[in-house]
């Protein structure tokens, strides 16, 4: 499999035709932005603006511009048989990812760990650590939202809006490099990657951790302190973590063979993908998926399919140049807008220093509750839910008001 390096040359040939400017930018990009735009702002109907926005950009590619591969629909057609691999490899990976988060929950490890948490301030500090580590192998929303109910817990429902930004920074911070940890990292991954050059984000992670997990903690101490109970007849079910590891190590195992071996079946076939679903399958007799989030997960997983196609599509030979300056200023557009298309536009222009880009656009979503997805989802329990099982926090409280002010 060609990395993003290689295939940044092939990306970055000429059009079959010019971009349009307006105003000195191409419309490309103005169509792109306001689809992220639309996104952060309509975000209970993301799944629509983004689709509509793919829509408008491939009409407009079509009337205008055409397409890397060629102009008109046959265009299209070259296009979309160039990235067809990596987009199913995305969609298996994360409707994959998603059966293996609720394995993990059904585990009972969440559960369990509560008893391992020390008393006082150290004890809201080991809480955020805990959530930092499972995001490295659960998806940062699954890791957002067990953490939120551990402190629930923990806390008795008083949970200080800061600890709440502090959760949602150590699940996406957690992740950052990992290439099974986050979606945008997962994409690196896929793109061939390898994940020794995504793995030193952590280097800048566990650094971030120290700054804001340390006064979140001390503030979370001073307004309710944590308080546990020993769970009686709690038992762990092995047998999940076990499929668990499984999954992870034959997509690993899939991954280092495919590209060492056989790296023209790896450009042809999601391997990756197809790795992680067999494994579920063939533990269904053991331990059954829960089928029941597939639907929900299947309109996050399109939604970010088309996220993804629709910054393909983008002339990345108009972005400034790779560099430490344009990786941290990606960042910061991660707090507003959705990552994974801007990891895509990086992944297409090539060139970045991959562990540094898959911090600053992992853990940049953090500044503001809209910009990842777990802010999002402990947002939306906190609105919707206030103090029941998944409500994380004290009666009125709002995300709406959320950002590192708080701390």
């Amino acid at each position: 499999m060609k990395n993003a390096d290689d295939r940044a040359a092939s990306t970055t040939g000429p059009y079959s035709a010019q971009p349009v400017f307006l105003f000195g930018i191409p419309v490309d990009f103005i169509l792109f932005g306001l689809t992220l735009l639309g996104v952060a702002v309509f975000h209970h109907k993301t799944l629509e603006v983004a689709l509509t926005g793919l829509v408008a950009v491939t009409l407009y590619k079509l009337m205008f511009t055409g397409f890397r591969q060629g102009a008109g629909l046959s265009g299209l057609i070259f296009q979309m048989h160039h990235e067809w691999v990596v987009l199913a490899n995305l969609f298996l990976l994360l409707m994959g990812f998603a059966i293996l988060s609720r394995h993990f929950e059904n585990s009972r490890i969440p559960e369990a760990m509560p008893a391992l948490l020390p008393n006082g301030w150290r004890g809201s500090l080991v809480l955020l650590a805990i959530v930092f580590v499972m995001s490295g192998f659960l998806d940062n929303i699954a890791a957002a939202l067990i953490g939120g109910t551990m402190a629930r817990h923990v806390f008795r429902g008083k949970v200080h809006i800061g600890y709440l930004a502090a959760i949602v920074a150590a699940a996406n911070a957690g992740g950052a490099g990992s290439v099974v940890g986050d979606t945008t990292t997962t994409m690196m991954w896929i793109d061939g990657i390898s994940p020794l050059r995504v793995i030193e984000a952590y280097v800048a992670a566990v650094a971030g951790f120290l700054i804001y997990a340390v006064p979140a903690s001390l503030v979370q101490h001073r307004h309710s302190p944590i308080e546990k109970d020993a769970q009686r007849g709690l038992h762990i079910d092995w047998t999940y973590v076990g499929v668990v590891a499984a999954i992870l190590i034959i997509a690993v195992a899939a991954n280092v063979i495919a590209n060492l071996k056989f790296p023209t079946v790896s450009d042809a076939v999601p391997v990756i993908g197809l790795a992680v679903w067999i494994v579920i399958l063939a533990a269904a007799p053991l331990r059954r998926p829960d089928w029941a989030i597939m639907p929900e997960t299947f309109k996050g997983t399109v939604f970010l399919l088309a996220l993804v196609t629709n910054a393909s599509f983008m002339p990345v030979e108009e972005l400034p140049v790779a560099s430490w300056q344009t990786a941290l200023g990606l960042g910061f557009l991660s707090s507003v807008f959705d990552n994974i298309p801007l990891t895509t536009l990086a992944l297409n222009q090539g060139g970045y220093d991959w562990g540094f880009l898959a911090y600053t656009v992992g853990f940049g979503g953090s500044m503001i509750w809209f910009g990842s997805s777990a802010g999002v989802a402990i947002s939306t329990c906190i609105r919707r839910l206030n103090r029941s099982a998944c409500g994380c926090g004290t009666a009125g409280l709002s995300w709406w008001r959320i950002s590192w002010d708080s701390l």
